[in-house]
């Protein structure tokens, strides 16, 4: 078991870019609708988040960007890897983000992709983009802790 996986869970993919580009303020946990192929795809590790983004269409949530590879077994059964893939979210949830995201610079990135009991998982962040000096400031901070774990590591 990986670092990033918990009981219960294994991690497909995470978007590493995310945390570096956005400063994530609150998570939220989405099942998502998906093809039978795109499951068996996703099994096998399949997939990119880099370039995803969610929305919210017409009260219901739809992930964008994300690319999960064509099944290599399947023949006629493939279909788009870029397509839109809906998100499964109580309308609880949904309307506490249609207020969020209404302030202005905040949007939805998906973080990881993951099985949780065999059900396909995105775990989704409300995000404000991160400006250039916050991304030095990051950087800087992570160099001293690692320079400091070195050093005490002896």
């Amino acid at each position: 078991m990986s670092e990033h996986e918990t009981a219960g869970e294994k991690l497909v993919t995470t978007n590493r870019k995310a945390r570096h580009e956005y400063a994530v303020l609150e998570t939220y946990e989405a099942g998502m609708v998906l093809k039978g192929t795109e499951v068996k795809s996703l099994r096998q590790g399949s997939a990119n988040l880099s370039e995803g983004y969610a929305m919210i269409q017409n009260g219901e949530v739809w992930l964008y960007g994300m690319h999960i590879s064509p099944y290599q077994q399947a023949s006629y059964n493939n279909v788009d890897p870029t397509r839109k893939r809906k998100l499964l979210l109580s309308k609880k949830e949904i309307r506490k983000l249609i207020g969020k995201l209404a302030d202005k610079g905040l949007t939805l990135i998906p973080l990881k992709v993951y099985f949780k009991k065999r059900v396909a998982k995105v775990l989704l962040g409300l995000s404000r983009g991160k400006k250039s000096y916050d991304k030095r400031h990051d950087i800087a901070k992570r160099e001293i802790e690692r320079n400091l774990r070195r050093t005490y590591a002896r």
